[in-house]
């Protein structure tokens, strides 16, 4: 089917119109969503749909020679759950979990025949949940039976310990879309420093107030997360800011791709690898390698051991996250200013 576009012009095929109405460049983005669509299926499915408990830190107390024998029957688990190792007494393990050296702990009673397994829900249910299970089937092998004992329990009102997951994914959010926002308001790149460093300054300010506002929500109004407000207020605006930071550093670098590589690491890969909705120990190797070292997975940590642990544990996850930071702030710098442009002529409007 042809077209007439107007009196003595050439009918215009239908490829004609399609290469008018999708251009090449729009062409190269949709397959570009296409790619990220699919990635985000991969990563996602990839990451969750199998949960299988992997080389878990895990205490055992008991005296020395019954602590061996156990350490040494939990080792050879098929699969290797978990990663034992004798621990002083039950006051140690309980500390230990406290300060997040290990996911859990069997205090072995010699005299009787019943165990308590120490575990930490405000870590993540799911994780603690597969510990009871693992740990009541191997004790029934024994002929011993389990008591099970919350160390760090979760908030009432975070019965699945997901709060601190989802305050982190709402701050990623956050971050990356206003980076982008303020990007491409006026050119997907960053044009000149002084730019840079409006566009860096108004993230940091958008951190402060998204930082604020989620602790907000989730400590006193909703009560999901009540301990730790002030921690978390930090916590928000450095991940905002870091998010934020690195996404207009890949814009400054990629231009508009910037936007598409910005949510492959932190909502295609970020997210799944995080430890938010199953922790580390039960994600398949990529993930659980990947996701202490991307803003989600760091965010996530600190979050939960801010409220859950009194701060204890939170020394990597912040320097991983100000290491986005610092990067992001640098890399836009810089990027805008190799790319600078020379100033318009009199009555000629700027670029970008």
């Amino acid at each position: 089917m042809t077209q007439s576009t107007g009196p003595g012009t050439r009918p215009r095929s239908f490829l004609g119109e399609v290469r008018d109405a999708v251009t090449p460049r729009a062409t190269l983005l949709v397959l570009g969503v296409i790619a990220l669509m699919l990635l985000f299926i991969t990563s996602y499915v990839g990451a969750l749909h199998h949960p299988k408990l992997r080389d878990a830190p895990f205490g055992v107390a008991a005296p020395p020679p019954v602590a061996e024998r156990t350490v040494t029957r939990l080792q050879e688990l098929p699969g290797s759950p978990l990663d034992p190792r004798a621990v002083a007494d039950e006051e140690s393990a309980r500390r230990q979990i406290e300060d997040r050296d290990i996911d859990g702990a069997l205090v072995v009673d010699p005299e009787g025949t019943t165990d308590t397994l120490l575990v930490a829900t405000g870590g993540g249910t799911a994780l603690a949940t597969t510990l009871e299970r693992l740990l009541t089937e191997t004790e029934r092998d024994e002929r011993r039976t389990l008591r099970v004992e919350d160390v760090v329990p979760a908030s009432a009102q975070d019965s699945n310990g997901l709060s601190s997951f989802y305050l982190v994914v709402g701050w990623c959010v956050g971050g990356y879309l206003c980076a982008a926002i303020l990007a491409i308001s006026a050119g997907a790149r960053a044009s000149t420093p002084h730019r840079a460093l409006i566009r860096l300054g108004a993230m940091a300010v958008v951190a402060v107030l998204g930082g604020l506002g989620g602790a907000l929500i989730a400590g006193p109004a909703l009560d999901a997360l009540p301990d730790g407000f002030a921690g978390l207020w930090g916590l928000g605006a450095l991940i905002i800011f870091a998010v934020g930071a690195a996404t207009l550093a890949l814009q400054a670098a990629l231009g508009v791709v910037g936007i598409g590589v910005a949510i492959l690491l932190v909502v295609i890969l970020g997210n799944p690898s995080s430890g938010g909705a199953l922790p580390t120990p039960l994600l398949p190797p990529f993930w659980a390698a990947l996701g202490p070292a991307l803003p989600p997975g760091a965010g996530t940590w600190a979050a939960r051991s801010v409220v859950y642990f009194r701060g204890n544990d939170v020394t990597v996850p912040l320097l991983v996250l100000s290491a986005w930071a610092v990067a992001g702030t640098a890399v836009t710098v810089l990027m805008s200013a190799l790319r600078r442009r020379p100033e318009p002529e009199p009555g000629r409007p700027a670029e970008g």
